[in-house]
C-alpha cells in the first residue's frame, strides 16, 4: 500500500484502478568516464601477485577521512569479494580480483584505471535491452567498480572537488548498481557527505553556490474537484477504524492531522535541502510529461537542480525522478483515439495541503500535479 504525505504546499491528484503491468526503462544519462579502448581480456592478461594483501596503515597525509573509510573495508583482499553467478564472464571476475589486489597493495592509479574499465564494461551491460532484463549480478559488478573507484579517489589527500567526484561515483553506484557488502556504498556516501559539509568544489562553483533568489511562484489555477468524485477525508482515525474501513477494503482516503508532528513540516525548505543533500547526485526528469517528445532524463546534483529548475529561469520543467517509469496516458489531455476506454475509467480526485496524507490502495494508478513548490514522501505498506 502507498500513502503519500504531502509535506509542503498543495498538490492535485487523480486516482483510478489499473490493470496494466509496470515497465522499467534503462537510464539514458551516461556518467562521464574516459574510454581507454582497452578490453577486459587485455587487462587481465598480466600476472596477479600471490599471497594475502592487507590494507595496512593509512597513506601519509590522508588523515581522518581515510581512517574512517578504511574501517568500513575488510582487512584483507580475500574478504573483499563478490559471489557471482556464471552469468558474469570469467574475465570480468578475474578483473575484479585484480582491481582488489591493486587496491590492497596501495597501487592507487592502477586500481583507478582497472575500476574504470570495470565500470565501462558493466555500464554497457546495464544499458543493453530493458532494465528489468538486466542480470542483478551485473548491477553488483557495477556497484563494486564504483566502490573501488570512490575509495581510490579518497586514498590520497585530495581537495573538495576530488571528494565530490568520489561522492558522485557512490551515488551512481546506488542509482544503477545493487547492494553489496552490507550496503557499503550508502555508508561511504554518508561519510563523504559529512566530510564535505562546509566545503565546496573549486570547479563549477557558479552552479553549486546557494542562490539568494527566491523560488519562482507562478500563479496556478486551483482545479475544480467534483463532490461526487472527491476522495473522503478522516481526521486522525484510530488504526482499527482505518484498517477496517479503508486498508482492508482498499478504499482511498485523505488522513488529516496524522503528520502534524513531523519535523519536515517545520524544517523542510530549499535552504535545508541544499544543506543536507546539495552535493548528492540524483536523476532528474526534464519535461512536463512522460508523453512529451522532448521529455528526457539526466543526472545532476541537488544544488544544480534547485538552481536550474526552481530558482532559475529555465524554460524546461524538471523534477527529481524515480527509476521505474510507466507507459502513461496524458491524464489531463488524453488521446482518446489511441486510448478510447480511458474516457470510461472511474477515478477520484483531491487537493492535498501541507501535512495531509493520501492513502492509495494497491492496484490504483495515481496521477499528481504540483500546484506549488512541494516535497512529498512515499511509504509502501507491507
Amino acid at each position: 500500500m502507498l500513502p503519500v504525505p504531502a509535506c509542503s504546499d498543495e498538490r492535485a491528484g487523480l486516482l483510478g484502478p489499473h490493470g496494466a503491468s509496470r515497465r522499467q526503462s534503462r537510464h539514458d544519462s551516461t556518467p562521464s568516464r574516459r574510454r581507454r579502448g582497452t578490453s577486459v581480456t587485455e587487462l587481465v592478461a598480466g600476472q596477479m601477485a600471490e599471497g594475502t594483501s592487507c590494507l595496512g596503515d593509512p597513506p601519509a597525509g590522508a588523515g581522518a577521512l581515510w581512517e574512517t573509510l578504511s574501517a568500513l573495508l575488510p582487512h584483507t583482499k580475500e574478504e573483499l569479494k563478490l559471489d557471482l553467478s556464471d552469468s558474469i564472464e570469467r574475465s570480468v571476475v578475474t578483473l575484479l580480483q585484480q582491481a582488489t589486489e591493486l587496491f590492497y597493495e596501495g597501487r592507487r592509479d592502477e586500481c583507478l584505471q582497472t575500476s574504470e574499465v570495470i565500470l565501462d564494461y558493466s555500464w554497457e551491460k546495464l544499458n543493453t535491452g530493458t532494465w528489468r532484463d538486466v542480470d542483478k549480478d551485473w548491477r553488483r559488478v557495477y556497484a563494486f567498480g564504483c566502490l573501488l573507484k570512490a575509495v581510490c579517489l579518497c586514498k590520497a589527500p585530495g581537495d573538495a572537488t576530488t571528494l565530490a567526484a568520489a561522492l558522485r561515483v557512490c551515488d551512481l553506484g546506488l542509482l544503477m548498481g545493487a547492494a553489496i557488502l552490507g550496503d557499503i556504498l550508502i555508508k561511504v556516501a554518508a561519510i563523504l557527505q559529512t566530510h564535505l559539509s562546509g566545503k565546496r568544489p573549486a570547479q563549477g562553483v557558479a552552479q553549486e553556490q546557494p542562490s539568494t533568489k527566491k523560488a519562482r511562484t507562478d500563479h496556478v489555477v486551483i482545479p475544480e474537484v467534483k463532490l461526487e468524485r472527491t476522495v473522503p477525508r478522516l481526521h486522525r482515525p484510530s488504526l482499527q477504524y482505518f484498517r477496517e474501513h479503508f486498508l482492508v477494503p482498499e478504499r482511498p482516503v485523505i488522513l488529516e492531522g496524522v503528520a502534524d508532528h513531523w519535523p519536515c513540516l517545520r524544517k523542510w525548505s530549499l535552504e535545508y535541502i541544499r544543506e543536507i543533500a546539495g552535493c548528492r547526485t540524483v536523476p532528474v526528469e526534464v519535461g512536463s510529461r512522460y508523453t512529451d517528445e522532448e521529455w528526457s532524463q539526466t543526472l545532476m546534483t541537488v544544488n544544480e537542480f534547485i538552481s536550474r529548475y526552481i530558482v532559475g529561469e529555465s524554460r524546461d520543467i524538471g523534477y527529481l525522478a524515480q527509476h521505474q517509469l510507466f507507459d502513461q496516458v496524458d491524464v489531463e489531455n488524453p488521446d482518446l483515439e489511441k486510448f478510447p476506454r480511458f474516457a470510461e475509467a472511474p477515478f477520484l480526485s483531491c487537493i492535498l495541503s501541507p501535512g495531509e496524507i493520501l492513502f492509495i490502495p494497491v492496484k490504483y494508478w495515481h496521477y499528481v500535479r504540483a500546484l506549488d513548490l512541494s516535497f512529498s514522501v512515499s511509504f509502501w505498506w507491507s
